[in-house]
């Protein structure tokens, strides 16, 4: 059984930065895709940005691309988010989820196993 755990989130001004982590149990984490979803209140779940497994290969919706950044230490079993010039819109609770393979998804049916969520709150 694999598990994700979420951890980082909290409470931001616009502007703001903060980086989150997810910390993977499974001797094969580094072989599999991982990939960051948010739900905002009253909102569907939806795509934030995914890193693929072995070759780290990244990719990220547009509401995001420039200022979050995803990266993996597969050592360390751990994969990373980083959040720059944090918006209001940013608010939502964050969950990491593993691939079914190496590939990245956007599409929550790619993912298998997923974590508790860690929410973030970002203030105008």
């Amino acid at each position: 059984q694999v598990q994700l755990v979420e951890s980082g989130g909290g409470l931001v001004q616009a502007g703001g930065s903060l980086r989150l982590s997810c910390a993977a149990s499974g001797r094969t984490f580094g072989s599999y895709a991982v990939g960051w979803f948010r739900q905002a209140p009253g909102k569907e779940r939806e795509f934030v940005t995914a890193i693929s497994g072995n070759n780290s290969t990244t990719y990220s919706a547009d509401s995001v691309k420039g200022r979050f950044t995803i990266s993996r230490d597969n050592a360390r079993n751990t994969v990373f988010l980083q959040m720059n010039s944090l918006k209001p819109e940013d608010t939502a609770v964050y969950y990491c989820a593993r691939s079914k393979s190496s590939r990245w998804s956007d599409k929550q049916y790619g993912y298998d196993y997923w974590g508790q969520g860690t929410q973030v709150t970002v203030s105008s």
